[in-house]
């Protein structure tokens, strides 16, 4: 299965699966560029591995949680991209694609509940609940995905469920706040994991989710209202 996924949730990232392989992949930390990196990131990706657009399986985007502006320049990347190649596409919540990099680490028990949450800035934080594969994988052939319990949600910091070990760069923005995982409190959702999230959800038989954002917010830019006529 040859996918290319996007996620600009948080960072920038693309990156092109061949089944559960990274043949390539491309990330930035500026989060003011979405928009003109994505493109010639895709094209050089493809140009080096030699496959062309329609060869693809599927297009992946990250759907968010995450701010308007750069949220909306991954997804109308990835609709442009499926549309002209003629490719599936797909979305798939970005928060997942931490859970998965989380579990499959294993630094957090089997069958355990935690948090992942990224920055929604204005001292707030994107945030979900899930819960850890059981560990009983002698018997399947893929991993199992972290199931999903709560989100996602957007909110303080400070309102985040007690008691819970939290995975994502809110962890290390709010250390008072959280009990953060070791390794993933500066971690962004990337799309390599997102990819292998799709890849195996897609094997598994199940219907991935549209390309709808997930704002959870609205815009800062705000329509201007009607003038207001002048007094004498």
């Amino acid at each position: 299965m040859l996918l290319l996924a996007l996620d600009t949730s948080a960072a920038a990232t693309v990156a092109l699966l061949r089944d559960d392989d990274i043949v390539a992949r491309f990330g930035s930390a500026d989060t003011r560029s979405h928009a003109e990196v994505l493109a010639p990131a895709v094209q050089r990706i493809l140009a080096d591995a030699g496959v062309a657009g329609a060869d693809l399986d599927a297009v992946v985007a990250g759907v968010g949680p995450g701010p308007f502006t750069g949220l909306r320049a991954g997804l109308v990347t990835a609709r442009t991209l499926a549309f002209v190649w003629g490719v599936p596409l797909h979305g798939v919540m970005s928060l997942d694609a931490l859970a998965f990099d989380a579990a499959a680490s294993g630094t957090l028990p089997a069958g355990s509940d935690f948090l992942v949450g990224t920055d929604a800035r204005r001292g707030e934080v994107y945030w979900a609940a899930y819960r850890s594969p059981s560990g009983d994988t002698e018997q399947r052939e893929q991993p199992e995905l972290p199931e999903l319990l709560d989100g996602p949600h957007v909110g303080p910091a400070a309102g985040l469920p007690k008691g819970l070990p939290l995975v994502g760069r809110a962890a290390g923005l709010y250390p008072d706040n959280v009990d953060a995982v070791g390794g993933f409190a500066s971690a962004d959702p990337d799309a390599a994991s997102l990819g292998r999230v799709a890849r195996l959800r897609l094997l598994a038989g199940e219907a991935l989710q549209d390309t709808s954002p997930l704002y959870l917010r609205e815009s800062d830019a705000k329509v201007p209202g009607p003038r207001k006529r002048a007094t004498a």
